[in-house]
């Protein structure tokens, strides 16, 4: 016999955990666009002053010199900076899943974590 009541509760249960699961990856989204904010900020600051250090300087040398130290720390920022976005995103998508979990688990679906 079908049973009303289980399957009220079933899609309110999963009404529930979509609304927890996008809370938590809009926070996550929220988290990388001010990262990313906050990097974009800091690589113009930091080449506007590379510029201005570079402009003072009296050789080519001394520029080419500057000019590869800074290259050398952006491509090492931006590294650093990708793995931070990455990990977020993991982060997210963790707290997204996890109002599922118990639904999945109930179905005998096994996702690996």
């Amino acid at each position: 016999m079908f049973k009303f009541d289980a399957f009220q509760s079933f899609g309110k249960d999963s009404f529930d955990a979509a609304i927890a699961s996008a809370t938590a990856l809009s926070r996550g989204y929220q988290t990388v666009a001010q990262e990313v904010f906050d990097f974009n900020r800091r690589s113009f600051e930091k080449g506007s002053h590379a510029f201005e250090q570079a402009a003072l300087l009296k050789s080519i040398d001394q520029v080419a010199e500057a000019n590869q130290a800074y290259a050398k720390d952006a491509m090492e920022s931006l590294a650093s900076e990708t793995s931070r976005i990455s990990s977020i995103y993991m982060n997210a998508v963790k707290e997204a899943y996890r109002p599922f979990e118990s639904t999945f688990q109930a179905f005998g679906v096994s996702v690996p974590k």
